[in-house]
């Protein structure tokens, strides 16, 4: 079964984050810090007006500008740098598995992934399309 056929997460169902299939695909030229980094996505449904599912990223570098989210990381090693934001100095998070973050729409970040590192997002559904 590929990540694209991968079904919806049901009432009373359970499945284990670090085992669902995942499909890389590199990530744009305008994004990417260094040119091997990929980036994966399952979406696993929505409740209550919030998306949920599971983010990946191979060792490597990218930037983004991110969407309202909250996620859990479930696996792997890395660093998010955060852009100074609504009145804040950049900063730097540690992402080990356990890590609880919350991300605001506009923040521009430097990821840097050391051993591949996966999430279990939540994002409310006008911004999912933009989940990173």
């Amino acid at each position: 079964m590929s990540a694209g056929e991968f079904p919806q997460l049901r009432g009373g169902q359970a499945l284990r984050a670090n085992r669902v299939p995942v499909v890389h695909e590199p990530v744009s030229e305008d994004l990417a810090a260094t040119a091997s980094t990929t980036t994966a996505t399952v979406p696993l449904g929505t409740l209550a007006g919030t998306a949920f599912g599971i983010w990946e990223m191979g060792v490597g570098s990218m930037y983004d500008v991110e969407a309202e989210e909250v996620f859990v990381v479930t696996a792997g090693h890395g660093t998010v740098v955060i852009e100074p934001f609504d009145g804040h100095p950049a900063r730097t998070a540690d992402l080990v598995p356990g890590t609880v973050m919350r991300l605001a729409a506009g923040m521009k970040t430097s990821w840097t992934v050391t051993e591949p590192l996966r999430k279990v997002y939540f994002t409310p559904v006008d911004a999912a399309a933009g989940t990173a």
